[in-house]
């Protein structure tokens, strides 16, 4: 039973007496500290606060202030005669004003005695608000007067941190005599048992504070983290900022399906931080991968697109042509050949239009479109087979092997060394996470994070595992940064897929063991796709809402 609302002989009182009468609540006071440094909720620990110190001192009711900005915000009120209650857990909103700790003048204000407490940092004990000289409690007397209440003995006392900042102020009213039921002042020992209970709850709550900024700074660092991963290349950019909405989208699909192999799943919320932050480092490893193959969007390219030095060795090859028709000409002129010079020209325009040629279709095969036919890689292999002179006079080869080789790679524009050392990203991310001293309830962000390349055949990298090696998580994040990576609209070596295309490769994948079937089942039943497309694709990129499943495809 929650001790703050274990009233009555459910308390545990010791054998001393208050000098009121009442039983001292020693280890109540234990529990009731117990209770508080339990609770995880910040509106319910106020609550719980304010609960425990009528229950310690015997107050009919309790206010929480909270120092914010130079100002006392009221969070939580509780008057247990008028049956009144504000704040919490109760879903109504505290109406009065904030009090401000200073005048608009400059002048400290010492008329309220919540703000009088803060400034002077001590505790004040009035036994009637109507006698008590030096403060306002016109606030006081127009509450009593439209209520019918009467408000008589108050005890205020300050709420400070480890720093010695004050960061609240509990108020309680109108201690009542166990005996006769009557309102009398708040005693001595009543004073020292609420100041203890309030030294403990400004613990807990600076501690609840505490934990919430540094989860604040985490989460913020983490995404201090993509931002920057995503800037080294413009052609990704958002990629890290995406694949956490696609990712929890479908983790709340699995979580709420009550049918098929996942209907025992549960995504807690200790779980769904976790993968939560996995999500946002899934990438993090990139910050070990070159900003030119980042940002490669050209098979020449490196730091600059080489086919400009193709183009200017086709350049070379042209004026060649020219010189030597123009040498032939002059030949037979000094030889008085009188042959028409038309079957010269002809020849060298064809071959010219050959060059002009050839070099457009090098320019095609750099764009590094997604699949390339054998005859085309042979027709890369035979125009390399030309030669040009360079300015020493040495013969070289139109296209080096390694040009060669690049040129001819069948999809993307990245060669199988450079995918390698992109690919390492993911070894380097499963790394960098696992070297990171992670509380226990994120353990698991570098299995989850590291394993977006794997496939559940065991065909991915960089570990080779299968379906039974990765948990349900890692499988999510690999479909989420498949889905994300087809349908984005910044990929600079193919154009922009509409959703019928890439639901129909993500079709393909599962069938063909490389993503996970059953949870692309449900990926496509509860209609993750759609939501996130309509929220991050182009309309037109939107080509279809109801997909339909057939044996061999996915669309009509």
């Amino acid at each position: 039973m929650n001790p703050l609302f274990a009233l009555g002989s459910a308390m545990l009182w010791s054998d001393d007496e208050l000098e009121d009468g009442r039983p001292c609540p020693v280890e109540h006071l234990t529990e009731v500290g117990i209770a508080l440094s339990s609770e995880r909720d910040t509106a319910r620990l106020l609550e719980k606060i304010v609960l425990g110190a009528k229950l310690l001192t015997g107050a009919d009711g309790g206010t929480l202030y909270v120092v914010r900005d130079g100002v006392l915000h009221m969070e939580i009120v509780r008057t247990d005669s008028l049956d009144y209650a504000m704040g919490g857990t109760t879903g109504r909103a505290v109406p009065f004003p904030a009090i401000p700790l200073v005048h608009e003048n400059g002048k400290p204000n010492h008329q309220h005695v919540v703000s009088h407490t803060v400034l002077a940092n001590r505790t004040v004990n009035i036994p009637d608000a109507y006698t008590a000289e030096g403060f306002e409690f016109l606030g006081t007397r127009e509450f009593d007067a439209l209520t019918g209440y009467r408000s008589r003995s108050f005890l205020v006392i300050p709420m400070t941190n480890h720093d010695d900042e004050i960061i609240g102020v509990l108020q309680l009213l109108n201690a009542i005599d166990p005996n006769t039921g009557e309102v009398v002042p708040f005693s001595a020992d009543a004073e020292r048992l609420a100041k203890t209970f309030a030294s403990q709850a400004s613990m807990t709550l600076t501690n609840r504070r505490l934990a919430g900024e540094l989860r604040s700074l985490f989460d913020s660092l983490i995404q201090l983290i993509a931002v920057g991963i995503d800037a080294k290349s413009p052609h990704t950019a958002g990629h890290c900022r995406r694949v956490p909405v696609i990712t929890m989208m479908m983790a709340d699909a699995v979580h709420n399906t009550r049918e098929g192999p996942f209907a025992d799943y549960q995504l807690t919320d200790e779980k769904r931080y976790a993968l939560e932050v996995a999500a946002w480092l899934h990438d993090c490893g990139k910050i070990t991968t070159p900003e030119h193959l980042l940002n490669k969007s050209r098979k020449l390219e490196t730091v600059c697109d080489r086919i400009e030095i193709l183009e200017a060795r086709f350049e070379i090859l042209r004026r060649d042509l020219e010189l030597n028709l123009l040498r032939q000409q002059l030949g037979r002129l000094r030889a008085g050949d009188s042959r028409p010079a038309g079957e010269l020209e002809q020849r060298y325009l064809e071959e010219l239009e050959a060059l002009d040629s050839e070099e457009a279709f090098l320019r095609i095969c750099n764009r590094g479109n997604e699949s390339m036919s054998e005859s085309a890689r042979e027709r890369i292999r035979q125009i390399a087979r030309r030669t040009w002179v360079d300015h020493k006079g040495q013969t070289r080869p139109l296209l080096t092997p390694e040009e060669v080789d690049t040129l001819c790679v069948v999809r993307g524009t990245l060669t199988p060394g450079e995918k390698q050392t992109v690919n390492a990203h993911v070894t380097a991310t499963h790394s960098m996470l696992e070297g990171l001293q992670f509380p226990r309830a994120l353990r698991n962000v570098p299995e989850y994070a590291g394993g977006h390349h794997e496939r559940v055949d065991g065909t991915g990298y960089p570990r080779g595992l299968r379906r039974e090696e990765m948990s349900v998580e890692a499988r999510m994040m690999a479909i989420a940064d498949i889905f994300e990576a087809l349908s984005a609209q910044d990929r600079p070596y193919r154009s922009r897929k509409n959703l019928s295309e890439c639901l129909d490769i993500l079709w393909t994948m599962s069938r063909e063991g490389h993503i996970d079937p059953d949870l692309f089942d449900i990926f496509m039943r509860e209609k993750v796709y759609l939501r996130y497309s309509r929220e991050y694709l182009s309309t037109d990129q939107i080509d279809i809402t109801e997909p339909l499943r057939h044996p061999d495809k996915l669309l009509d």
